[in-house]
């Protein structure tokens, strides 16, 4: 009698743990909102060996070789990762500019079982920025930089519910407000973009995190998402300067410059608060 008792408790015992843990997944699905807050940041790696190339003869095909009037490169000290006030490669670049991020949130999410799908839009404001610089004999040097304002992001998720965590995967679109900037220390020429320093950008994103349970409405969560966008076609055209300069000798129009490195990457590790109707 007594282990048929006990073999009745332990049954009671599992069959309310069971409606527990139903319960506690039942309660992943619905709509909600919420805020995150984290910084983004750029790899060491990112624009390892990104230089800046030419257009000479403005044909629309880069890597043309602008010479000097001895028929010498005129680009010869070469290229840097980062941007500088300096005329020459021994001032060295500064790197990469990280910053923090913060936005908001919505989403939806349906339970299957312990298997948690759900999609989910975001607006994030943030300000990471690179350069690449070149440097010619003149001495002179010539920066292209971009920087990052803002993100939205459209993205799927699955994820495992485990009690009041929820673990995940996510991806899909992302675009941002880009900007483009250029300067410079040569003042014997004239610079002019031709093409827009403003610009809508479109990639992808992709990462994962944990969301975990404080209450039956709040959770808070970290993630990290890797973000890549195709940031292409900003040009800059020098003119002007000594007849048959350097960058007037092979079209009078001028010469055109461009980034060899189109992606724009950028890491973040976020944390989120959302709450759940």
């Amino acid at each position: 009698m007594k282990t048929m008792l006990c073999a009745a408790a332990a049954i009671g015992a599992l069959t309310a743990a069971s409606a527990a843990q139903a319960q506690s997944a039942s309660d992943w699905t619905g709509p909600y909102v919420g805020g995150v807050v984290g910084y983004g940041w750029q790899a060491e790696n990112d624009d390892d060996n990104e230089t800046v190339v030419f257009d000479t003869n403005l044909d629309g095909t880069y890597g043309d070789t602008v010479r000097t009037g001895t028929g010498a490169n005129a680009f010869s000290p070469g290229f840097c990762s980062g941007g500088t006030y300096q005329p020459t490669p021994a001032s060295a670049c500064g790197g990469n500019d990280d910053g923090p991020e913060f936005g908001v949130r919505a989403g939806y999410d349906w339970q299957f079982g312990n298997i948690v799908a759900g999609v989910l839009g975001e607006a994030v404001r943030t300000d990471v920025k690179n350069s690449v610089t070149a440097f010619s004999t003149t001495p002179a040097s010539y920066t292209m930089s971009r920087e990052l304002d803002g993100l939205l992001a459209a993205r799927v998720r699955v994820g495992y519910a485990v009690g009041n965590s929820l673990p995940y995967i996510t991806g899909g679109y992302a675009g941002g407000a880009m900007q483009r900037h250029f300067s410079t220390t040569n003042t014997a020429n004239t610079f002019t973009e031709t093409s827009d320093s403003n610009e809508w950008v479109d990639g992808w994103q992709l990462g994962g995190g944990v969301e975990h349970k404080i209450t039956s409405d709040l959770s808070l969560g970290l993630e990290y998402l890797y973000t890549r966008l195709e940031d292409e076609g900003y040009t800059v055209r020098a003119s002007g300067g000594p007849a048959g300069g350097p960058f007037t000798s092979v079209n009078g129009a001028g010469t055109d410059f461009q980034r060899t490195n189109d992606e724009f990457n950028v890491h973040s590790v976020r944390m989120a608060a959302t709450y759940r109707f």
